[in-house]
Formats: structure tokens, C-alpha cells, sequence
């Protein structure tokens, strides 16, 4: 009866340990990608800002559809860039927040 309740108990804290370890990845991991987001968010206002002071230099309305569409196009490509790079980061993320459980689930797959 001591060996499976000693074995219970250890059961128990490595459950414990698992959970602590997959939430600390779930906590850096949500910060990686506050902080990504903040960043886009200030660099997009930054650009906006410049973008508009340099509109409001040009004289014809010609020059100011091509800048228009040159930010415009920037824009996207950089929309682009960091929505992959938080898609990465969300995949890290989850990898990291299931690493703890990997020898667990293994345990219970089917042999091959």
C-alpha cells in the first residue's frame, strides 16, 4: 500500500511540475507576442505619422497617389511579415507549452 501511494504521490507532483513548466512556456510565450504586437503597433503609428507630414508636402495630386500606393504597398508587406512572425511565434508557443507533457503522452501511444 506504501509503494502506490508513494507512487500516487509522485504521480501528483510531477503532474504539478508539468503544469508549472507548460504554464511558464504559456506566460513568455504570450509576452513574445504582446510585445511583437506593441512593437508592430508603435512602428506602424511611426510610419503613418511620416507617411502623412510627407503627403502633405506634395503639390500634385499625381504625387500623391504614387506615395500613396508605394505606403500602401508597404504596408502590406509588412502586415505580412509580421503576422508570419506571430504565427511563429504562437507555433513556439504551443511546442513549448506541450513539451512538458511529451514523455507523458508517450507513455499512452499506441506501440508502433
Amino acid at each position: 500500500m506504501a509503494q502506490t501511494f508513494d507512487d500516487v504521490q509522485k504521480l501528483g507532483k510531477d503532474g504539478l511540475d508539468n503544469a508549472m513548466k507548460s504554464m511558464t512556456a504559456v506566460t513568455k510565450g504570450y509576452q513574445a507576442i504582446a510585445a511583437e504586437v506593441v512593437d508592430y503597433a508603435k512602428k506602424s503609428f511611426e510610419d503613418n505619422s511620416a507617411a502623412v507630414e510627407k503627403i502633405a508636402t506634395l503639390k500634385s495630386l499625381d504625387k500623391v497617389i504614387e506615395l500613396q500606393s508605394e505606403l500602401a504597398k508597404g504596408a502590406y508587406e509588412t502586415a505580412v511579415a509580421r503576422v508570419t512572425k506571430i504565427n511563429e511565434l504562437y507555433s513556439a508557443l504551443a511546442k513549448e507549452a506541450f513539451k512538458p507533457y511529451e514523455g507523458l503522452f508517450a507513455k499512452f501511444a499506441p506501440a508502433k
